[in-house]
């Protein structure tokens, strides 16, 4: 009978929780991690957007010793629940990557007014929410100009993912950049609905150029490949066409076609955000970084730099000396 009372009361201690302890033991200390959560509105995979998010959310696991979790979420209901489920598991801080996330992450902030939570684009701020604006509108621009400059046909192409404020304004910029150079130009402008829809976007591509269009900048996301897709095929052809990458130096994804890319270091910026929350020096202001902060760049692909007249690449570098000094101002959407 001993015995049987001896194993059942090792049994009970191998089952001890959440502050039991058996022989006199120390309950475990408190989880004080650093805890940020990241969400996408598309694959980490893409190759752009939502990769730079990514690898800013391992950076901030890396070299600020956080817990780190990230979830794609792909509709507005899915956004705020979210948040939500990372607030109400203690999340020291939550990105949602994206202008569109930025309703639900101000219904989720006040009733959590523990959580920081940031977008990644917008203006909504709250007590406990504030967006980081990229003003990568600055490097579009000087895609434009690059786009005109290189065009033969006087017919350009734009084709986004989904029509939301912050993928209009890489737009206007991209025209203002056109429009500077080449007034007389047209620039074609395709929505596909979708962030993930390589078909659509090759197809939208492919029609943009059977109107002319010898350049075009893609701004979505995963389906951006099928605009390289299509000119890649079309340059197989003997066209003198060119494409244009954004978020990230995308020129390895279709080496022979992509000219240039307006880029984005997201990863420098999230964690900056995340040192911020960690050491409670954050503000609720938005935090906008672009060319003169290093986090927006204008990259030319080094492989096809050669076919960018040396004047062309002049003209390029003394705009983009403007903006920086801010003598040249881009315009923007929001």
């Amino acid at each position: 009978m001993r015995g049987r009372q001896a194993r059942q009361a090792r049994w009970l201690c191998a089952l001890a929780v959440a502050g039991l302890a058996c022989g006199g033991a120390e309950a475990p200390a408190p989880d004080t991690a650093f805890r940020v959560a990241l969400l996408t509105p598309g694959s980490i995979a893409d190759g752009g957007w939502n990769q730079g998010a990514f690898e800013g959310l391992q950076r901030i696991e890396h070299e600020l010793d956080a817990r780190t979790s990230h979830a794609e979420t792909r509709t507005p209901a899915e956004f705020e629940e979210g948040f939500r489920d990372y607030a109400r598991r203690g999340f020291d801080l939550v990105f949602g990557h994206g202008f569109e996330y930025q309703e639900a992450a101000a219904r989720v902030a006040s009733q959590y007014p523990d959580t920081i939570f940031v977008t990644t684009s917008g203006s909504t701020l709250a007590d406990n929410l504030a967006p980081v604006v990229f003003e990568i509108e600055q490097a579009t621009y000087l895609c434009g100009v690059l786009a005109a400059r290189m065009s033969r046909s006087g017919t350009l192409g734009l084709v986004g993912g989904i029509q939301i404020p912050s993928i209009r304004s890489t737009f206007l910029a991209f025209r203002a950049g056109v429009a500077a150079v080449a007034p007389q130009a047209r620039v074609l402008e395709t929505y596909l609905g979708s962030w993930e829809d390589t078909g659509a976007a090759r197809e939208a591509a492919l029609a943009q150029m059977e109107e002319g269009a010898d350049g075009i900048l893609h701004n979505a996301d995963a389906a951006g490949r099928g605009v390289f897709q299509a000119v890649s095929e079309r340059a197989r052809g003997g066209a003198r066409v060119y494409a244009f990458g954004t978020n990230r130096d995308q020129s390895g994804m279709a080496p022979d076609v992509v000219l240039a890319s307006a880029t984005l270091d997201i990863p420098a910026a999230l964690l900056e955000v995340a040192r911020r929350v960690r050491e409670g020096a954050f503000e609720a202001e938005p935090l906008r970084l672009g060319l003169v902060d290093g986090v927006v760049g204008f990259v030319v692909n080094p492989r096809l730099r050669d076919r960018i007249p040396p004047p062309v690449l002049a003209e390029l570098d003394d705009l983009e000396r403007r903006i920086r000094e801010g003598s040249l101002s881009v315009p923007r959407g929001f």
